[in-house]
């Protein structure tokens, strides 16, 4: 999890994703309320337009320019407020909302020339709105920035009138604001995914087992148990579960010792993971040695049709004792169970289904172990 030392951001694009999706709902409801509460500041200072122009054209424009900056930052807060907006739709309507407030305000500038000391120290307001409380990416927060003081930088220069004193403070100024404001902002970056980094690896402790790096029953009942499962699948009509349970793990743990019967666990996880969909299919280490695999969207026969390919392959798979010098081999027994979501009359499919594997499970232990029993509940 290494993060950009320039600007504060994950160097792996996944993991940054990963930490924008996370933090999107806090980023957009943080959108929303800047942009209001600029938005009217931003037509409250109006009335020094009037106080200085008087009325007249020049004063029409730069209420036309303050409304159309209005209407497109407050259209950006409502949307942020009430629609689930992607990460690039985030970061568009904050570029947006910031890029026409700094063109409007290039334009009142020049509408009032005399006033360029006044306007420098708006500006330099406006930079740290735009660095650290409206939320963008800072590439993007830092050209508009840059490009902004360049441009009213040449204003001031042609139309300013300044003293050279004058004008040489304001660009320290600016400067110095542009300089804060980015360091800033990447400290803020640094901060939020280092506190991103440990949630992550807290989350990860609290829901996974140790040995084997598959859930655990806390994320059988917190996560899956209350449903968020559904969804995960593009075509969730149906649901199955595998229950496995290695054979005669006991016999293995007595005659090799719980080392070697923990590189036969580990073994096994690593079977189940590599034949499961990622992000989509769970593995939960369900008992001590015994794993449910949670398969949103596939019916029975997709179901059996795993099962049948974990057997194989566990059943193939050689472990190396600890020593060296034995190879050990174990097989598994299945019990595969599935519902029909469409015809779903319970409220709890996936208790109902580890239910009925569990039995079926205990059932191809019966029938001598190293097979599959299965079932299409109604």
């Amino acid at each position: 999890m290494e993060i950009n030392s320039l600007t504060g951001e994950f160097m792996l694009a996944p993991l940054e994703g990963a930490y924008l999706k996370h933090k999107q709902a806090q980023t957009q409801e943080l959108l929303g309320f800047t942009l209001v509460f600029c938005t009217v500041f931003y037509l409250g200072f109006f009335a020094t337009d009037l106080a200085v122009l008087g009325w007249g054209v020049e004063t029409m424009v730069s209420l036309a320019a303050r409304v159309l900056v209005a209407v497109i930052a407050g259209t950006c807060a409502w949307l942020a407020y009430r629609r689930a907006l992607s990460v690039r739709a985030t970061r568009v309507a904050a570029s947006l909302s910031e890029g026409v407030a700094l063109a409007s305000f290039m334009l009142i500038s020049f509408l009032r020339p005399g006033e360029f000391h006044w306007h420098a120290m708006s500006l330099a307001i406006m930079l740290v709105v735009i660095y650290l409380y409206i939320p963008n990416r800072l590439r993007y927060a830092t050209a508009l920035s840059v490009a902004a003081t360049l441009a009213f930088v040449a204003l001031a220069g042609k139309y300013g009138h300044m003293a050279f004193a004058d004008a040489l403070t304001m660009v320290m100024l600016l400067v110095l604001v542009n300089t804060f404001g980015f360091l800033a902002a990447r400290r803020f970056n640094h901060v939020s995914r280092e506190e991103y980094r440990s949630w992550s690896v807290l989350k990860h402790a609290a829901e996974r087992d140790h040995l084997t790096g598959c859930f655990n029953r806390r994320y059988l009942h917190e996560q899956l148990m209350g449903g968020q499962w559904a969804g995960r699948a593009r075509d969730a009509n149906s649901l199955t579960v595998v229950l496995c349970d290695i054979d005669r793990f006991k016999h293995i743990n007595d005659t090799h010792g719980h080392g070697d019967g923990d590189m036969v666990l580990r073994g096994f996880a690593r079977i189940l993971h590599a034949a499961t969909r990622d992000g989509i299919d769970s593995v939960v280490r369900y008992g001590g040695e015994e794993f449910l695999v949670v398969l949103p969207g596939t019916d029975l026969g997709g179901g059996i049709r795993l099962a049948e390919r974990l057997r194989v392959t566990f059943a193939a798979t050689e472990v190396v004792s600890h020593d060296g010098a034995t190879r050990l081999r174990a097989t598994a027994s299945f019990g595969v169970a599935t519902i029909d979501l469409t015809q779903l009359a319970s409220d709890a499919p996936l208790r109902r289904l580890i239910t009925a594997a569990d039995e079926l499970m205990y059932q191809a232990k019966r029938n001598g172990r190293d097979r599959i029993e299965s079932l299409q509940l109604a």
